[in-house]
């Protein structure tokens, strides 16, 4: 991927593609066993990608957090949903977010980034997301909005409370950063904007990635994303147990009427 940069920087400056106005509800990851009864029942495996674009048009890529993926990984996420308007979050590698933790990770950054020029229009935004133990401290988040590049679309998730104060959200305004609001346990239930684009993952505020959102909790956050007055609002539900992430983001993305329950495909 360094190799892939060099080459293409050589040629062109790289530039975030302006994605209409809108509302973008999915899926943190799309190819879960769990869902083969549920979600998938009766699709053949390797009709589940095309299966989940027609319910959704965007979907968090997580498998590129455990592995870096190559140029002919993201050349294929770009070819998959064929002609379907599609788009990709892409969640950074946790050798930068985990085991690095953001020490001397400017060029790993850089690097990643490629993947925004290759998947062109198809690329929403990059996702950080950084471990409970790591605390806020006001030289940590200087290294994280000194290292990001502001030509990206730039989501910062956390998953200790601290880094809920104003130091944080004065920071990531000044330098267009997205913060990343999270329906989280011990996690501050409120949403927070810092760009003109909101984020947020819903991973379940009680238990994680087993919470099935009730009517009354969706229609809460439909409220909130409503009332922010962002341009673009990035919702991701990660509660994947028992396919509750599918059933919760299609209920979502009816109470925010984006477009008529009629334009998609019934749910399975």
């Amino acid at each position: 991927m360094h190799v892939a940069r060099q080459k293409m920087e050589a040629n062109s400056e790289h530039t975030a593609h302006d994605l209409r106005a809108s509302v973008f509800v999915g899926c943190s990851g799309w190819r879960y066993w769990k869902w083969r009864d549920s979600f998938y029942a009766g699709v053949a495996q390797p009709n589940w990608f095309e299966h989940y674009s027609q319910a959704f048009d965007t979907v968090e890529i997580n498998a590129s957090f455990y592995s870096w993926p190559t140029v002919a990984n993201v050349r294929a996420w770009r070819r998959q949903p064929r002609d379907k308007k599609f788009v990709y979050t892409v969640k950074v590698c946790e050798l930068i977010t985990h085991v690095k933790r953001f020490k001397g990770t400017k060029t790993l950054i850089r690097d990643f980034g490629i993947i925004a020029d290759l998947l062109g229009e198809r690329m929403g935004c990059f996702l950080f997301q950084l471990p409970p133990s790591y605390h806020f401290t006001k030289a940590r988040l200087k290294s994280i909005v000194n290292q990001l590049d502001p030509a990206r679309r730039n989501v910062v998730e956390f998953r200790h409370k601290s880094w809920w104060n104003e130091d944080v959200y004065r920071a990531f305004r000044k330098a267009g950063v997205i913060f990343c609001s999270c329906s989280g346990p011990r996690l501050p239930d409120e949403l927070i904007r810092t760009a003109e684009d909101i984020y947020v993952r819903l991973h379940g505020p009680l238990r994680w990635y087993r919470h099935d959102y009730s009517d009354e909790e969706l229609k809460k956050w439909a409220f909130r994303i409503k009332a922010s007055g962002a341009r673009r609002a990035w919702v991701y539900f990660n509660n994947d147990y028992e396919a509750n992430a599918t059933q919760n983001a299609r209920s979502l993305d009816r109470l925010l009427s984006r477009r008529a329950s009629s334009q998609r495909k019934p749910e399975r």
